[in-house]
C-alpha cells in the first residue's frame, strides 16, 4: 500500500466527514433564516471558489487547500459591522434556541451520516469471522475464567454476538469498569455453556496493547498449510513477485508447514529481506521480499501483503454473512450508531481520569493508514471506517471545549441559566483555554503517530 494511497483516501475520508459536518451548520442556518455569507471545506488558500445568489445574497463557496476541517461564515456583529435592515440574519441576533439548533446541527449531521453508512453496511451484507476461541493463555484472565478451545461465543450479557469483532466491542463497552461478566458459549460438543469473565478491578484501556490478547483471549484458527490465497495489490509480495496458489517451502532455508509459522516470520523481520522458495506449477521458485511496516496492537510488526488459502469446506465453520432488509437495517444502523458514540464517550472519559492510556488517541498519520487498509480490503469496509470517524468527529465535536461546538453549547448552557450571553472576555478566556486543549491533543496524536509508525 503506497503513501500516495493512503493519501488519497484519507483526504476522500476527512473531505467528507467535513463537507458533511458544516453542511449541517449551513442547512439549519439557512432554515432559520441566518444570512451564510461563506462555506468553506479546508483552511488556507483557497484552490476554488464559486458563488450562488441565494434570497438575494452571494453566498460563497471555497474548496481550499488544507483539507483537515472548515467551517460556515455567518453574517455576526461580533465579527463586522452590519447594517440595521439585516441585523434580523444575524447569527448574534437570533433567539436562543435558533442558536444552539444551528451549532448542534454539525456533529448531530455527523451522527446522522454514521447511522447511513452503517445502514448501508447492514443492507449490503458483510461477512465477519465467528467469535470462535482459540487455547486461552495459560494464567490468563479468560483461562480462569474457565473459556475452552473451540468455544464460539454467543451471548456477553443479554446482547448477542454474531462476529469476533463484535465479542471485542460488546467486552469492551461492557467490562470497562471491570466486574463480572456473563458470557454465553457453545463448546465444542455443541452445548450451551455459560462462563463467568471476573475483570476483577482491570482497567481495560490502561494499556495500548489489544484488549484480548490482555485477557488472554485468541481466535481459534486451523492449522493451514502454507498456501498463498492472494496477494494485497501493489504490497511487497505481489511487487516482488509471489502469486496465488503457491505454496511455501521455506523462509531463509528453514522449513514452513504452517501459515502461522510464516506470519510469525515475517511479522519480525520488518525491513530485512527474506529469501522465499515455494512451489509453483510442480517447480521450485526462489523470491527474495522485504517485508513492510505497519502498526499491529500498539507495535510496528512486518507484513507482506498476501493472506492464506482456506479451504471451502472451512468458510461456513469460520465466517458468517450479515445482512438486513431494508426495514430492519434501519434500527440495527441507529443501535449501533449509538452503540459507538457511547463507548466513545466513556472511553474519553476514561482518558480524562486516567484510567486510560492517552497513547489510544490517533492522529492523521494512523487515520490515514487506516484509510488505505479499509479502501483496500474493499468499499464495505471503507464505509464501515468512515462511520466509526464520523461518529467519533460528531462526540468529540459535542465536548464542552471552548472552540468546538460543544464549547459554544456550554455558553448557551450558561446564558439560558442567567438568562444574558456570557461576556465577550469570558468567551475570549475560553477560547484561549480552547487552543491550550486542542494544541495539546494535537501534540499527543502526531506524538503517537510517530511512535507507532517511525522505527
Amino acid at each position: 500500500m503506497s503513501i500516495l494511497h493512503s493519501i488519497l483516501f484519507f483526504i476522500i475520508a476527512i473531505a467528507v466527514l467535513v463537507a458533511i459536518h458544516e453542511f449541517g451548520h449551513y442547512w439549519v442556518a439557512q432554515k432559520m433564516g441566518v444570512r451564510v455569507l461563506r462555506f468553506s471545506i479546508g483552511f488556507g488558500k483557497p484552490l476554488y471558489i464559486w458563488k450562488r445568489n441565494i434570497k438575494g445574497h452571494d453566498v460563497e463557496y471555497i474548496i481550499a487547500t488544507i483539507p483537515l476541517g472548515g467551517y460556515v461564515k455567518m453574517l455576526d456583529e461580533r465579527e463586522e459591522e452590519v447594517a440595521e435592515e439585516d441585523l434580523a440574519y444575524a447569527f448574534n441576533t437570533q433567539p436562543l434556541l435558533t442558536r444552539v439548533a444551528i451549532v448542534a446541527a454539525g456533529p448531530v449531521f455527523n451522527l446522522v451520516l454514521a447511522a447511513i453508512l452503517y445502514w448501508v453496511v447492514f443492507l449490503s451484507g458483510v461477512t465477519v469471522e465467528r467469535a470462535l476461541l482459540g487455547e486461552p493463555a495459560k494464567t490468563s484472565i479468560a483461562a480462569k475464567s474457565g473459556f475452552k478451545n473451540n468455544d464460539e461465543v454467543l451471548k456477553v450479557g443479554d446482547e448477542a454476538v454474531s462476529s469476533w469483532q463484535d465479542f471485542h466491542l460488546v467486552v469492551l463497552d461492557q467490562g470497562l469498569d471491570g466486574g463480572v461478566l456473563e458470557v454465553e458459549v457453545r463448546n465444542a460438543d455443541g452445548l450451551i455453556r455459560n462462563r463467568q469473565l471476573d475483570l476483577g478491578t482491570a482497567q481495560l484501556l490502561e494499556h495500548e496493547s489489544d484488549v484480548m490478547d490482555d485477557l488472554g483471549f485468541r481466535h481459534w484458527w486451523p492449522d493451514l498449510p502454507a498456501v498463498i490465497g492472494g496477494v494485497v495489490k501493489d504490497g511487497p509480495a505481489e511487487q516482488a513477485g509471489l502469486m496465488k496458489g503457491d505454496q511455501l517451502l521455506s523462509l531463509d532455508g528453514d522449513v514452513i508447514k504452517q501459515w502461522h509459522e510464516l506470519v510469525e516470520r515475517v511479522e519480525r523481520s520488518q525491513g530485512k529481506p527474506i529469501n522465499f522458495k515455494v512451489l509453483r506449477n510442480q517447480e521450485e521458485i526462489s523470491i527474495v521480499i522485504i517485508p513492510g511496516s505497519r502498526e499491529k496492537q500498539g507495535e510496528i510488526k512486518g507484513f507482506i501483503g498476501a493472506y492464506q488459502e482456506i479451504p471451502q469446506s472451512l468458510k461456513d465453520t469460520l465466517f458468517v454473512e450479515i445482512e438486513y432488509g431494508v426495514i430492519d437495517a434501519i434500527p440495527a444502523a441507529i443501535a449501533k450508531t449509538w452503540d459507538m458514540s457511547k463507548l466513545t464517550l466513556r472511553v474519553i472519559g476514561k482518558m480524562i481520569a486516567g484510567e486510560a492510556s492517552l497513547k489510544n488517541i490517533s492522529g492523521p498519520v494512523t487515520i490515514a493508514k487506516y484509510a488505505g487498509a479499509t479502501a483496500d480490503i474493499g468499499i464495505t469496509a471503507f464505509i464501515s471506517f468512515l462511520a466509526i470517524i464520523s461518529v467519533s468527529l460528531g462526540v468529540l465535536n459535542l465536548l464542552p471545549i471552548p472552540m468546538l461546538d460543544g464549547g459554544h453549547l456550554f455558553y448557551y448552557l450558561i446564558e439560558a441559566i442567567k438568562g444574558s450571553p456570557v461576556s465577550e472576555a469570558f468567551e475570549m478566556r475560553g477560547q484561549q483555554i480552547g487552543i491550550v486543549i486542542l494544541a495539546g491533543l494535537m501534540f499527543i496524536a502526531f506524538y503517537n503517530d510517530f511512535q507507532r509508525f517511525v522505527p
